[in-house]
């Protein structure tokens, strides 16, 4: 009937109707090529003019690590709790000011963390805390002014650093139940060479506590309780006072005589007036421990931010009503933002001046790593040493100091990450671009930019370090670049990654609506809106060109005839 009722006369108009619609499209299109959307959501904070911020969410910290790595900008990677939920931490990178111009106000982003990297050099930081009532005697402030105390005497005892409770930042988040403190080290151009390390110098330091509760319950010797630290060091970018090395200098021996003179000295005196009975506390099951968690030291570690309470918590890190600590710069951002900026243990950035502490332990001697020495694929290493996180960028600096007959080596390297730099200390190949000559005495540096991948060199030499020296920068090669590394490691991860792939399908994680609702969202949630309308209005029309051509593709088919389906969706319109 409907055949009859619409003539061909009647289907000329719809032709020419959908024709047009057609054209609607491909203009449409034809814009989207000379002005495509951007593949990449950048969100911006305030000036357009400005570079565009970073603000990325991520299940996975790997993943979450990997995209902060190929960044230009000087990203972080945080972990966010949600209050309701199976707990599961999501991990967003972003760059410090643009976490703090969202979390500042404290209305969202009520759980967050700070992911100190693997291998990247950092502050000295302690977590504290004893359960009140199992301890009905302890002074917690009293306790925490004897271990900064205790603390600031190892320093000055083993790398000849001063400090005082003035450079401590010490944080609160105690209870009724719980005294809780954070305390992270503010030392003056010093810092550890990563938390492994950190976590080695407050083992060691601490050893007489530790013996006393070994002694009284030969069952509970905690862990890592036998282990004997083989040295401590300072890798400054002074060459002359340091005392670890990637090489085997003839100084090695007299270092190691010297730190175990200086840790003779320290354990003597603590042996002779056990002074730190005071860092053993009762559980709430009567068992002892320590005063200080000695589990906050691993790899990743996650630690808490200041202004944030943990999950299922209302009580947040603040300033101690006894902290000593106050920042003094930079003058162009808030007293807040100062502290906030304090607080977070691997805000450590690359300077000539800084020092770098190191504590390694014994059991790492006679590892068989990759030589740092030669071009050989594997040598027995040194004091403990191993290759930086990318071997493939230690590879090509041993290739730039082995020319012209000289083999020359890496004494030590370090690692920053928010600036994605690696610094190395180059031992027996002390050619200065600065002087078109070697150094007599004094070696030079490599530093490899792993965001602009670029290198560059540097000099121990006093008076290239007093002109601010620094050579031209010269291209990475492709196979040592960031994007490069990672592209390999896909592929060799590929079978792995399609088991997860599968997992996932079968048991996804998502964000929960309250995770949305408080503030972390997805990347379209910090946008103006306009990149949304876009994307939403090209979609439409993709889809409304793809419903034309099949009916038409219909309509061609059908030998003059009229589908009904067409002619009922042409009525509803």
């Amino acid at each position: 009937m409907w055949d009859r009722i619409y003539s061909a006369h009647t289907a000329e108009p719809m032709k020419r109707k959908w024709e047009a619609k057609l054209k609607q499209i491909e203009e449409r299109a034809s814009y989207y090529e000379r002005k495509p959307l951007s593949s990449l959501y950048k969100p911006r904070l305030s000036k357009p003019e400005e570079p565009p911020s970073v603000w990325k969410l991520f299940h996975r910290q790997t993943q979450a690590f990997n995209f902060a790595k190929s960044c230009k900008e000087d990203v972080h990677v945080f972990a966010l709790e949600c209050e309701v939920g199976d707990g599961q931490r999501i991990y967003l990178v972003t760059t410090y000011s643009q976490l703090w111009f969202y979390y500042k106000s404290r209305r969202n982003l009520l759980h967050c963390y700070e992911v100190i990297p693997e291998n990247a050099v950092c502050k000295l930081y302690f977590d504290l805390e004893f359960n009140k009532p199992a301890n009905p005697g302890a002074d917690g402030k009293k306790m925490v002014a004897l271990l900064i105390e205790h603390v600031c005497k190892a320093l000055k005892e083993l790398y000849s650093v001063n400090c005082s409770a003035e450079d401590v930042f010490n944080l609160d988040s105690s209870t009724d139940e719980k005294f809780s403190r954070h305390l992270i080290f503010q030392l003056h151009d010093v810092a550890f060479k990563d938390n492994i390390h950190v976590g080695n110098f407050v083992r060691k330091i601490l050893q007489p506590a530790l013996h006393l509760i070994a002694k009284e319950d030969d069952d509970r010797i905690p862990e890592k309780t036998g282990r004997e630290f083989s040295h401590f060091s300072e890798t400054p970018v002074k060459e002359e006072t340091s005392f670890n090395k990637m090489s085997t200098d003839k100084d090695t021996g007299e270092s190691w005589a010297s730190d175990s003179r200086k840790l003779e000295r320290l354990g003597s005196a603590e042996q002779r007036s056990p002074g730190l009975s005071f860092l053993v506390v009762k559980n709430n099951m009567g068992e002892k421990h320590l005063f200080v968690d000695l589990g906050v030291y691993t790899r990743n570690r996650n630690f808490r931010l200041y202004k944030s309470s943990k999950r299922g918590k209302s009580v947040a890190l603040e300033v101690a009503e006894d902290n000593k600590f106050f920042p003094t710069e930079p003058k162009n951002i808030s007293e807040e933002n100062q502290y906030f900026l304090s607080s977070l243990v691997s805000n450590v950035r690359f300077s000539d001046t800084l020092r770098i502490l190191t504590c390694d332990i014994s059991q790492n001697k006679g590892k068989r790593v990759e030589s740092f020495n030669s071009t050989s694929s594997s040598v027995e290493m040194t004091d403990g040493f191993q290759c930086s996180p990318y071997p493939e960028v230690d590879r090509f600096v041993l290739s730039l100091v082995n020319r012209n007959g000289i083999k020359g080596g890496i004494r030590r390297w370090n690692y920053f990450f928010l600036e994605e730099l690696l610094v190395y200390d180059i031992s027996k190949y002390r050619w200065c671009e600065n002087i078109g000559r070697a150094h007599k005495s004094n070696n030079i540096m490599i530093l490899v930019d792993l965001k602009n991948e670029v290198w560059y060199q540097k000099c121990h030499d006093p008076v290239c370090k007093a002109e601010n020296f620094k050579s031209e920068c010269f291209p990475l090669p492709a196979e040592v670049c960031l994007l490069f590394l990672f592209k390999e490691e896909e592929e060799l991860t590929t079978d792995e990654a399609d088991e997860t792939s599968n997992n996932e399908t079968k048991n996804p994680h998502k964000l929960s609506p309250s995770m949305l609702s408080t503030g972390v969202s997805s990347d379209a949630d910090w946008d103006n809106g306009i990149d949304d309308a876009y994307f939403l209005e090209a979609s439409e029309d993709a889809e409304l060109a793809e419903a034309a051509e099949n009916s038409l593709l219909s309509y061609n088919s059908a030998a003059d005839e009229i589908p009904d389906e067409l002619i009922i969706e042409v009525l509803q319109e």
